[in-house]
């Protein structure tokens, strides 16, 4: 096991230890003995360039993928062959980079969507809407209003997803995460495809979320700006490999992320 930063020192507990673990898909090895620590209340960027193996890290977290080799453990207790459902049982949440919502479906009714894994009542009470079964719907509901509210999304409450701009969409994915509760928010590329503006509320958002909730937040981004304004700690994957693991001024001044985000072959002196 790898010794803790000096940064990492001051944090305290992990509340997620990713400890050398390795993925590979046929002969492509997408993870190679990656050790990552997630501490309580930091916010977390995964940075590298494309196929480094960002994504593979959210989905071996989450439960997407499992690992060949390696050993999670979250909220100190490891994991054995955990599932998505599993892991959001638990207290992690994902957007991706391609949004998942269900663009038939109103603002509200998508984030509450988010709140179906703390529903109690069966099914059939549910149908019913009636004794019980409607006194939790409205509790969940109240719960969902403020989301909106916090997000300052209640202008578009009632519309379906499918007819707001893009940079909505992604507030209200991020809306339908916030909506499960969760200890660990992971978010793949919460800024791909938007302007400056809308880049600059999400970053709000997101640091909101991170004070607001004491949400515990890991994200992949690409916009380096975002990265250096947002996170307390980097992490920098390449080829599958970890290369760096600092605060945002170190990593930027680290040989080994230049070379890799400038594209110089390996073993190049500098």
């Amino acid at each position: 096991m790898r010794a803790p930063s000096a940064h990492e020192a001051g944090l305290g507990a992990a509340l997620l230890a990713v400890e050398d673990v390795s993925l590979s898909f046929g002969g492509v090895r997408a993870l190679t003995n990656v050790s990552v620590n997630i501490h309580k209340g930091e916010i977390l960027a995964i940075i590298g360039p494309n196929g480094a193996g960002k994504t593979s890290m959210l989905n071996v977290i989450n439960g997407f993928y499992q690992p060949q080799s390696g050993r999670i453990t979250f909220k100190g207790e490891e994991r054995r062959m955990m599932r998505p459902y599993e892991a959001a049982q638990g207290g992690i949440a994902r957007t991706f980079q391609n949004l998942a919502l269900f663009r038939g479906m109103t603002t509200l009714d998508n984030i509450m969507a988010g709140r179906t894994l703390k529903m109690r009542r069966g099914f059939f009470w549910q149908l019913l809407r009636h004794g019980p079964a409607l006194a939790e719907e409205v509790e969940h509901r109240r719960v969902v209003e403020e989301i909106i509210d916090f997000l300052e999304i209640a202008a578009i409450r009632k519309v379906q997803v499918g007819r707001l701009p893009y940079g909505l969409q992604k507030r209200v994915e991020l809306g339908r995460a916030l909506a499960m509760e969760p200890d660990l928010l992971l978010l793949d590329e919460p800024m791909a495809g938007m302007n400056l503006e809308e880049k600059e509320d999400m970053s709000r958002f997101i640091i909101d979320v991170n004070q607001h909730y004491g949400t515990t937040i890991a994200l992949i981004e690409h916009d380096m700006g975002v990265v250096m304004d947002l996170s307390d700690r980097v992490v920098v994957l390449d080829y599958g490999q970890k290369i760096a693991d600092a605060t945002p001024d170190e990593v930027k001044r680290d040989k080994n992320v230049i070379r890799a985000y400038l594209g110089e072959p390996h073993g190049t002196s500098t």
